[in-house]
This record gives C-alpha cells, structure tokens and sequence, in this order.
C-alpha cells in the first residue's frame, strides 16, 4: 500500500494546488466533506476554502453541517440578510450555546460567514447560499422555535405544539431525564411529537413567505419527532440511536433539498464517521449506517463525492468528558501500520489522493484509520480511535495534512451542556 501511495498520492501546498480533485468531482451534486475531528483547524480552513470553490466553480446551492437546526439558522439569516438577523459574525455565533461549542464557535468558521454575506448580496442566484444544521439534538431549542411562531402567527397548529411541549415540561430540559423515563419507563412524548410533525407537514404551505418560515418550521418539527425517539433509544442501543440520528440528518436535507429544487447542488460537512460510506468499515458488522452510504444508495455512486481528511500529528481541541470545558490536546503519531502511519510513511508532507476505478483495488485492504471525538484521551487512543476501513471505497478522495493544529475556538461564557 506504501507503493501505491507514492505513486497516487500528490503534494499539496494550499488549496490552489487541489485542482485535480475539484475536478474529479465532475458533475456531482452532492459533496461530502469529512475531519477526523471536530477541533482541528486544518480540517476547517480548506473545507472552507473547498467550499468557496464549488459555489463559484460549480454553483453549489447550500452547505449542510453538523450542527443544531435552530443555531445554524442564525447564520443562515445572517448571510441571506433576512430580517432579525444578527449584525456581525461574532454575534450570530452567540447561538452555538450548546457544548461542544467550538465546533462552530470558531475563528475559522467566521471567514466563511462573512464570504458568505458578501457572494449573496452579490449575486443574482434566485435561491442564495444557504447554510443549514442537520444534527437532532436540538429537542427543547426546536420546540421553543415551533411554539413561539405559531403564537406570532395565532396559528391552530399552536394547540398541538403546546400538547408536545406540556408532554416534555417535567424533565425541565434535561436529555439524561427524558431518555431513562422513556427508554425504561416507557412514560415517552412519542404519539405527541409524531402528532405535531404531522400537523406541520400538512399545514407547512400556510407558513411560505421569504423568511424561509415553511423550511424552518417543518425541520424544527423533524428535530423535534426524530430527537424524541434519539433520547428515548439511547439508554438501550448505542447503533439504533446512532442510525436513528444520521437517518435524521438524511431527512432534514432531503427537506432542504425540496425547498431550493432538485436541482440543488449540496455541499456537506461532517465528521468522516457520519460521511465515509459505512459499508466500507467494521459499522457494517454492528448494523450501523450513516450519511454517506445513505445518500449514495438513494442518489447514486455517480452523483455523490466524498472526501476523508486525516493527520499523523499535531494538537487537537477536545475534552476529557462529556460537558466539561475543552483543552488543547496533542495528537501523538497516528499507530502503527494505520492509514494515517502509512501515509506519513510516503513522505512527512499534505498529500491529497483520489480514488477511481483505476486505483480502488489497490486500497482495498481493511486497514486503520484514526477517529478523534469531541471526548478524547490521546494516551489510550489505540485502544479505540481506528475504524478499521477500506479506503478506497469509504471515499473518492482524501486530504492528509501531516501536522495539524489546534481550532481557535470563540469564548462565549458559561458553556451549556
């Protein structure tokens, strides 16, 4: 496999030089972009600077992330100006409250925002670039957002949403509580929320004007139905609330896809779990999907680009546990005979890699391949931080950064967890 990197595997020095994978990308619709973390700068900065090249190159429509629905709107209405918009980028990342906060706190996330605003109010696109959460945690935030639009409106879905909202009012926003009272006590809000996501789907043509209100009320919905049976499965199987979610994050950019046409053309940003195909890795075993391999059996091989990013080393942003504040960690030198080892092998250099049917077979062999959490413990990371994969059918390319560098996250006060 050393062989075949050397001989497939080129040099990069900035994002000029990737020409030959926005190339590659033909005319895919849908471009999946990966990390091996969520706190690693490298990873930020190119995507975003790939990001900017498929809007203008290949007039992509939307960029869809792992984030929460309701905080991605704030950016979404920034960059599109729409009305109650916050006034600077700074400000519109005030609404990433919810830890892990720096996945999108960020001072590498704020130059694309601000790309962002400045190419849409530039640009004669009917439909402007838009920039959307996919992630189903936001259960109490995606309920505010429903019931506090059908009051503006006096709307008589209002009677529904509060039935929903009454249903989870006694576990006073707490996910850890609402997950052991329905998963072993069955007392669970499933009827009230299907209820709800229903009545919205029926009635979301009432809510259509130029604020996006139909979209955003319709996910908030989705978040709301699919975060119930999240919560209420995860306190008995780690795979069938994982599916559920990256099923969910399927959903709400089907959703998103409707609202701008089928001719959209996305752009996805997630971490190279949710976007590697999972066909290609041991999450086949334990029954397990996730985004790429959903969106490629439903849109085609053909249609869909998804590139891995990795390193060998550097320093991280992560925590020791769930909730806690984060750290600058290090990333010791990637095991052994892993993906990321045998790459740094070829060269201590940023390498990208583009797979194809000339070249697939060649990387076919179950191999490695570094995963960093938001929870991380780099001294025990060889117990359980490689996915063993086989890389050249989990991506179409890949980028390699040998040394990488902690992300520069954004101090918003009190984290909230």
């Amino acid at each position: 496999m050393i062989d075949s990197l050397k001989k497939y595997a080129k040099p990069f020095n900035s994002v000029k030089d990737l020409d030959p994978l926005i190339e590659a990308v033909g005319e895919a619709k849908y471009v999946l972009l990966g990390e091996s973390s969520h706190g690693t700068s490298e990873y930020y900065t190119i995507r975003a600077e790939l990001t900017k090249r498929l809007i203008l190159e290949k007039g992509f429509s939307f960029i869809a992330v792992e984030g929460d629905w309701p905080a991605c709107q704030s950016i979404n209405r920034y960059i599109k100006g729409l009305s109650s918009s916050a006034k600077d980028s700074r400000k519109v990342l005030e609404g990433f409250n919810r830890w892990p906060t720096w996945m999108w706190a960020n001072q590498e996330i704020m130059g694309l925002i601000e790309w962002l605003k400045e190419f849409n109010s530039k640009t004669n696109r009917t439909n402007k670039i838009g920039f959307y959460g996919l992630d189903v945690y936001s259960l109490w935030e995606s309920l505010d957002e429903i019931v506090g639009f059908l009051e503006k409106n006096n709307s008589p879905e209002l009677e529904t949403a509060k039935k929903a909202y009454a249903c989870f009012e006694p576990h006073n926003r707490n996910n850890e509580s609402y997950a052991v009272s329905a998963g072993y006590l069955s007392d669970d809000c499933m009827k009230e929320t299907l209820e709800l996501l229903s009545t919205i789907q029926k009635n979301k043509w009432k809510f259509e004007d130029d604020q996006e209100s139909s979209l955003n009320i319709e996910v908030n919905a989705l978040v709301t139905a699919h975060a119930e049976e999240y919560y209420r499965t995860m306190v008995k199987s780690d795979s069938d609330s994982w599916n559920i979610r990256d099923r969910h994050m399927v959903d709400a950019l089907n959703s998103i896809i409707k609202f701008y046409g089928n001719e959209a053309k996305v752009i996805i940003w997630e971490h190279n779990t949710h976007v590697g195909d999972a066909r290609a890795t041991n999450m086949k075993d334990e029954g397990m999907i996730n985004v790429g391999q959903l969106v490629r059996e439903k849109y085609g091989k053909d249609e869909v680009f998804i590139i891995g990013f990795g390193t060998y080393s550097g320093t991280v942003i992560a925590s020791t546990e769930w909730g806690v504040h984060f750290e600058v960690m290090n990333v010791p030198p990637a095991q052994t005979g892993s993906w990321e080892d045998l790459m740094h092998q070829t060269g201590a250099i940023n390498q990208y890699l583009i797979f194809n049917v000339h070249n697939c077979k060649e990387f076919s062999d179950t191999i490695g391949h570094r995963a960093i959490g938001v929870v991380y413990h780099p001294e025990y990371e060889h117990f359980g931080n490689y996915v063993p994969s086989n890389m050249g059918q989990r991506y179409d390319g890949f980028i390699f950064v040998d040394r990488t560098n902690a992300l520069h996250p954004i101090a918003l006060g009190p984290i909230l967890i």
